[in-house]
C-alpha cells in the first residue's frame, strides 16, 4: 500500500468518526440523566480526538513526498 492509498483510508476513517459523531450529539440532545450526557459527552470527546488525528494524517500522507511541505512536528522523529 502506497502512502497515496493510506491517506484515502484514513479520509474514509475520519468520514466515519464524523458521522458517528454526528449521532452521538443528536443522542445527547435526547439524554435523559446527567449520568447519560457525561458518558456521550465522554465519548464525543474521544472519537473527536481521533477524528483530528486521522484527518491530521490523512494530510500528512498525501503530501509526505511534496518538496517543501513542512511536516507535523507531531508525526515526525
Amino acid at each position: 500500500m502506497t502512502l497515496s492509498e493510506l491517506s484515502v483510508e484514513y479520509r474514509a476513517h475520519a468520514g466515519m468518526l464524523n458521522q458517528r459523531i454526528g449521532q452521538l450529539q443528536d443522542e445527547l440532545g435526547r439524554a435523559e440523566t446527567s449520568r447519560d450526557r457525561v458518558l456521550l459527552d465522554e465519548r464525543i470527546r474521544m472519537l473527536s480526538t481521533m477524528l483530528r488525528e486521522a484527518r491530521e494524517l490523512a494530510v500528512l500522507t498525501e503530501r509526505y513526498y511534496e518538496r517543501g511541505y513542512r511536516r507535523n512536528a507531531k508525526y515526525t522523529l
